[in-house]
């Protein structure tokens, strides 16, 4: 058996549909109904049923009401909380690269929040962008200090 030898299964490959050939069920309009810009050649409306263009009809997405408000100047951040410090040894400096080894966090592409739920029982040094006062209180109480880079370091985290 040769590489030319091999064929697909019957069925397995459909003939792609020829329309507008004469008569014999796709012929003449081909499937695209009479007039409007649906019907012209070129139009990217023909057949893709875009859910943008209903026609008249007012379209799906202004019949919808729209709720809240989404501010797109929010700052996002990586969340660790205290209880995911127990996995650092007591006396270690922990900073964006170890909770990126950890994996606590996927890839530094924001600034790091520490917040106060769970207990830490270790000292740990640990250097993030943002943290809660709860959390801050809660590291030193356990012998570890709480280094507050602030949000002037965040656009170097995002070049990074």
């Amino acid at each position: 058996m040769k590489l030319n030898d091999l064929k697909p299964n019957p069925g397995a490959r459909k003939a792609k549909k020829r329309v507008g050939r004469g008569p014999g069920g796709t012929d003449k309009t081909a499937g695209r109904g009479h007039k409007g810009q649906a019907s012209r050649s070129g139009s990217s409306l023909a057949s893709s049923g875009s859910y943008k263009s209903e026609g008249g009809q007012t379209p799906m997405i202004r019949r919808l009401p729209k709720r809240g408000f989404n501010n797109p100047m929010k700052t996002q951040f990586h969340l660790v909380n205290l209880s995911d410090l127990a996995r650092f040894e007591a006396g270690s400096s922990v900073a964006a690269e170890q909770l990126e080894a950890s994996r606590l966090i996927k890839k530094v592409k924001y600034p790091i929040k520490l917040l106060g739920r769970g207990v830490v029982e270790i000292a740990v040094h640990i250097t993030v962008h943002a943290a809660s006062e709860a959390a801050i209180a809660a590291v030193q109480a356990a012998g570890g200090t709480v280094t507050v880079l602030g949000m002037t370091r965040i656009a170097a985290v995002e070049a990074a």
